[in-house]
């Protein structure tokens, strides 16, 4: 991580859309995976004075680590702002709301979210609305969304008409590019990973920004369904030092994947 400046401390494969410890490809412009253990980034990370990047293997079996960092020794604009990520779960969510993101002081601007979502109901999942409180929001949010497949750029429960599946997509800003379907013996419950990147449209602030997600589905006779899901987000944005102390991670138990 960048000293005094990118601040990037999160759980590794949610980092590049794989928080469920299992391969699904992603083609976008900020992040692509591929066959068959390849992660690639290409967020902007400048840095003006030094940069260290560390990898912490807190499983007790050994990790093999293959990297290639590029980078290019340029002058930094007094303007530039640094790259922060964080990361965050709700294992499983009691309150049908997830925070992707508080504590943001500062001026910068929001560039993407990514989001496991693993289901523990049956029907529709994805009700929920992102809410981006910004500059002095308080009980009303600046940006409010329509439902989670339409923040996601898909529509109408991300479901492929003829097969009445599921539909995975990529696309070079958002995607729902991971679907794990129960298998009928281990893996039981459904589980998700959808991207949006704000490459073209940031989210602008100018003293702070909290972002959240409903947990919502649909009910009986078209009622809300609060439910208690198991969401993973990392939050990428921009923004000027000095920026707010970050939440710990959560304890190794509470980071497994099950």
């Amino acid at each position: 991580m960048m000293k005094r400046s990118l601040l990037l401390k999160l759980r590794f494969g949610a980092f590049f859309g794989m928080a469920w410890n299992e391969f699904a490809p992603l083609s976008s412009m900020a992040v692509t995976v591929n066959p068959g253990s390849a992660f690639n980034c290409y967020w902007k990370m400048p840095f003006r004075k030094k940069c260290r990047i560390t990898v912490e293997n807190i499983n007790s079996e050994p990790m093999n680590l293959y990297y290639q960092v590029d980078y290019t020794l340029t002058d930094v604009g007094e303007e530039e702002a640094y790259l922060h990520a964080q990361y965050r779960r709700s294992n499983p969510n009691s309150t049908s709301l997830h925070t992707i993101l508080d504590g943001v002081k500062g001026k910068g601007h929001y560039v993407g979210t990514y989001m496991g979502v693993g289901v523990n109901n049956n029907g529709w999942w994805g009700e929920g609305e992102i809410k981006f409180f910004m500059d002095g929001d308080k009980d009303f949010a600046t940006i409010v969304g329509t439902g989670t497949e339409d923040y996601f750029c898909g529509s109408y429960n991300f479901e492929n008409k003829k097969t009445h599946q599921y539909q995975e997509y990529c696309t070079p800003f958002a995607g729902l590019h991971q679907v794990i379907r129960p298998d009928g013996v281990y893996q039981a419950q459904q589980r998700f990973g959808m991207y949006r990147w704000h490459i073209m449209d940031p989210i602008r602030f100018d003293s702070d920004l909290k972002v959240t997600i409903q947990d919502l589905g649909w009910r009986s006779e078209g009622r809300y369904l609060p439910q208690k899901s198991d969401i993973i987000t990392v939050a990428f944005w921009y923004q000027r030092e000095p920026h707010a102390r970050f939440p710990k991670l959560p304890a190794k138990n509470d980071l497994e994947v099950n």
